[in-house]
């Protein structure tokens, strides 16, 4: 816990209480009102928690007004320039970047854990075949406890950490499992002559009827996107994984807890919802209706894809998605595909354009992830899967961080009630 350096104090009916102030390493002082309950009986009320700290954490720094996100204290754009993901990876976990041999170990704890229990694959086969993809992944996610018992244990440091690696090394398994069952062809095993992306991509896209080679550009590409979305801070997933493990659940029920919240739209779907924003445009021709229509302050239609509900300045993320996006167009070309044409021509006019300019609108991640994901061949059903694969190392982390805290309580948010008080029962043939 960061140290006082102040007391806040709080007037209410006449009385005045004493309220710590924290000042953390980086972001806005924090006041501590733990103890407000217990001594002026009142709660404070912050619908969604947007105002309140609910932990401290050393994994991850966001400042969204000025564009920086900082993973152990490395920007998001040297880690996603220099290092691949499962370096961040290490980082996340441990604090520290590794060494060469460090990281060597470790990548091979990783490539040699990636094979899911066979008896596995029966769980996939009870799903309807039209099933998305993120359904598949909750209730396979949550079934693991039922196959690992020996990694169940929080209170083991040792079972903890085997838990750590299986979940980081076969959700790109089970993801691509899911994957090749919506669209009715056989799995694929992983390979261990493969780095984790390029795995990832041989699981998705190879047959058994033809040999399958991973192109570096789209796996680099591939990397570079599980790096930008390995963790975000206390976004709704991350609490949601929080909460869960407060009440002591096994790690595979708070993985599969975050894999839901993700689900939702307002979450995990933003890249998805940019994909079909630029099918309803359809056609280039078409792009100044919709700018226009999101200009319009009597229009409720916004484009998705631009600007962030935590960046107000631009999203540190976009920048080196967007050297990707442009490396994998270039390879797998725009000229026969009208969804990318419209990005790049709406990314164009919209950089152009001082409307967005002024009110800071540009491009973020999201937009650019889910153009590279539709130019690789993933229908957009896959693009909350791979962002949940992703994002598991972050989960992981905060979870692991969360246990070793010795101030862990059960998340129990508090109300304002209101609704009726105590009323006397009725029988019914009286009402």
């Amino acid at each position: 816990m960061a140290e006082n350096t102040d007391i806040a104090k709080l007037t209410l009916k006449g009385k005045t209480y004493d309220l710590p102030v924290h000042s953390p390493t980086g972001g806005p002082d924090v006041i501590d009102i733990r103890k407000l309950y217990g001594q002026a009986d009142v709660f404070t009320y912050d619908p969604g928690f947007t105002s309140t700290a609910a932990c401290d954490s050393t994994i991850t720094f966001i400042d969204g007004d000025k564009g920086v996100l900082l993973h152990r204290g490395y920007p998001i754009d040297q880690l996603a320039g220099k290092s691949h993901y499962l370096e961040v990876c290490y980082l996340l976990l441990y604090g520290e970047l590794p060494s060469a041999e460090k990281l060597e170990e470790f990548e091979s704890l990783v490539t040699n854990h990636t094979m899911i229990h066979e008896q596995m694959h029966n769980f996939f086969r009870g799903f309807r075949r039209d099933a998305h993809p993120m359904a598949t992944m909750v209730g396979v996610v949550g079934a693991m406890s039922a196959f690992y018992h020996d990694s169940t244990d929080i209170n083991d440091p040792h079972q903890r950490e085997v838990a750590t690696i299986r979940l980081i090394a076969k959700m790109p398994t089970v993801a691509a499992m899911a994957y090749k069952y919506s669209i009715g062809q056989p799995f694929v095993y992983p390979r261990n002559d493969l780095d984790y992306a390029a795995n990832f991509l041989h699981m998705c896209f190879a047959v058994p009827a033809q040999e399958y080679n991973v192109n570096p550009i789209l796996a680099r590409a591939m990397d570079r996107i599980f790096t930008l979305h390995a963790d975000h801070e206390q976004n709704a997933s991350t609490s949601t994984v929080r909460l869960a493990s407060s009440s002591g659940a096994n790690p595979f029920a708070c993985i599969a807890a975050g894999i839901a919240c993700l689900w939702g739209p307002a979450h995990g779907g933003a890249n998805q919802a940019c994909l079909e924003m630029l099918k309803e445009i359809g056609t280039v021709d078409r792009i100044p209706e919709f700018i226009a229509r999101a200009k319009d302050k009597n229009d409720s239609y916004r484009l998705m894809g631009f600007g962030h509900r935590v960046y107000k300045n631009f999203d540190p993320r976009a920048t080196v998605m967007k050297e990707s996006a442009d490396e994998v167009l270039d390879l797998m070309g725009i000229e026969n595909n009208p969804i990318l044409q419209v990005a790049k021509e709406l990314e164009k006019q919209a950089l152009a354009d001082p409307y967005f300019a002024e009110k800071k609108l540009f491009p973020n991640v999201d937009f650019y992830s889910g153009i590279i994901l539709e130019a690789m061949g993933f229908p957009t059903s896959m693009f909350t899967p791979i962002f949940a694969l992703a994002r598991t190392v972050g989960w992981i982390s905060q979870w692991s961080e969360q246990l070793a805290d010795p101030q862990l309580k059960i998340g129990r948010p508090r109300q304002l009630y209101l609704g009726e008080m105590q009323r006397d029962y009725v029988d019914i043939e009286k009402r």
